[in-house]
């Protein structure tokens, strides 16, 4: 649209308001980009020349060269838009510049002279006089650090709405996990990276990167040559993934062909198949608007990687970050499983899958679960000797933890699960990943291939229920 073609402030509200949703970017929904100009616009009604400073700066793209757009400061800096408080500022800054922002991205350029950051009564909402600033790390400058206060990576792609947080007591723990600058290919080549050895002791931070400085001898080889842990031909399907919006799984569960090492799941409405799952044009009759708003920004999503014979990567495409829960990370990071909720932020690829590791360990719980109940047996039965036995009672007691690993505890191993853009753990509002608006669950085949051939050596019994 031509700047002759724009209407001006002395047009009615209900074709300006028509005019500037014509700009919208589109990361918000229709209902909620209009009532927030509409309630701009109002505002602006009797200052006619920041209207129009407004209306040229959105009809040209910031082309031409605009005042400053000013609202009123609140008593708390906040807006509130349709039961949504957010910076005045940021809000218009998404609606017309970039859906995707973050609140502490924003930079005011020079000339503005009643920029959000400068404290003044009145506040400008021009989108063009501010500048995008993204750090490509963490930006930690705002946060304060000390021994008693935990440090909170809440990174929710909402506007700043009051909430109660659980208790940061929780042993839940979220670790961050930002992105390497080297090229994600190069990590094929990193030694650093192959799985770890029976003997390894705790990682340290590099093994969060996807590559980290290491020895320059080639060893490609190395992992080429690596002997296969089963006999067995690998599955047709190397991975399931069912997608979920808060406990309720939508749609069918999506297959992925051997033959397609690399999978895609990002929100688009394309029609999924091959090596690309769509979440965007999946229907659910009992979604939330919460759920709604959230699908709108998991954007490109995430890329699932199989290499080898098993072991899977994941590349954060999306503008936001992801969440994963990660037995193997929980490893790397000195953690038990299932200890942490590991962010995965924008450009970040990673290793969140060691299939060796998952063998070693399945073949270890099923042996220990094995031995513990037939020693717990014995003890029952007054046939296990040895000091503190009392009828065997108090041996019964100390193994029946053991003891009480099932197939279901097994099974885990095998399963990973990540969510889009909102976060769970004792940082966020939500404790378990089934209050996030979504996320997916993905079984990895050839793990749950070499876990029925361990239980077919070591039977034992199944007392969990999988959650």
């Amino acid at each position: 649209m031509s700047i002759t073609n724009t209407p001006t402030s002395n047009d009615a509200c209900l074709s300006i308001v028509h005019s500037l949703m014509c700009h919208r970017q589109g990361g918000e929904s229709e209902s909620f980009a209009k009532r927030a100009i509409e309630s701009l616009v109002k505002k602006l009604k009797e200052k006619k020349d920041e209207l129009d400073s407004l209306i040229t700066a959105i009809t040209t793209n910031g082309a031409h060269p605009s005042k400053c757009v000013t609202i009123q400061r609140t008593l708390d800096g906040r807006l509130q838009v349709a039961g949504r408080k957010g910076f005045p500022h940021v809000v218009y800054a998404r609606l017309w510049r970039w859906p995707d922002l973050h609140k502490n991205e924003l930079k005011h350029v020079k000339y503005c002279q009643y920029a959000f950051d400068l404290k003044c009564d009145n506040v400008c909402v021009n989108p063009y006089h501010y500048e995008r600033v993204v750090s490509p790390g963490i930006d930690l400058s705002g946060l304060t650090l000390s021994g008693s206060v935990p440090l909170l990576v809440k990174d929710e792609y909402d506007y700043d709405i009051h909430q109660s947080y659980p208790s940061s007591e929780s042993h839940l723990q979220t670790i961050q996990h930002p992105p390497s600058r080297p090229s994600p290919q190069e990590s094929f080549l990193n030694p650093a990276l192959l799985p770890l050895s029976e003997g390894s002791g705790a990682a340290s931070t590099s093994a969060f990167c996807s590559i980290s400085a290491g020895p320059s001898r080639p060893v490609t080889n190395e992992i080429a040559f690596q002997p296969p842990l089963s006999n067995h031909p690998a599955p047709e399907y190397w991975c399931s993934i069912a997608y979920f919006e808060m406990d309720v799984q939508v749609g069918e569960t999506f297959k992925v062909q051997s033959t397609c090492p690399i999978v895609t799941v990002d929100g688009y409405v394309d029609p999924s198949g091959g090596n690309r799952f769509c979440l965007g044009q999946l229907s659910n009759v009992h979604r939330t608007e919460n759920i709604e708003r959230a699908r709108l920004h998991i954007g490109k999503g995430m890329q699932l990687e199989c290499k080898g014979e098993g072991d899977v990567w994941v590349r954060c495409l999306s503008d936001h970050a992801v969440f994963v829960q990660s037995y193997y990370l929980d490893r790397e990071a000195g953690r038990a499983p299932g200890d942490a909720v590991h962010k995965i932020y924008p450009s970040a690829y990673i290793k969140v899958f060691d299939l060796s590791q998952c063998h070693r360990q399945m073949q270890q719980q099923a042996a220990t679960a094995q031995a513990a109940s037939a020693a717990q047996a014995a003890a029952v039965a007054g046939n296990l000797p040895g000091p503190g036995s009392v009828g065997g009672i108090a041996p019964a007691i100390s193994l029946s933890a053991a003891a009480g690993i099932g197939v279901d505890d097994l099974r885990r191993l095998c399963i990973l699960r990540m969510s889009f853009v909102k976060g769970w753990g004792p940082d966020y509002p939500r404790q378990s990943i089934k209050e996030t608006p979504c996320w997916i669950e993905i079984h990895l085949h050839r793990a749950l291939q070499l876990l029925d051939e361990v239980l077919h050596t070591m039977p034992i019994a199944d007392p969990h229920p999988l959650d």
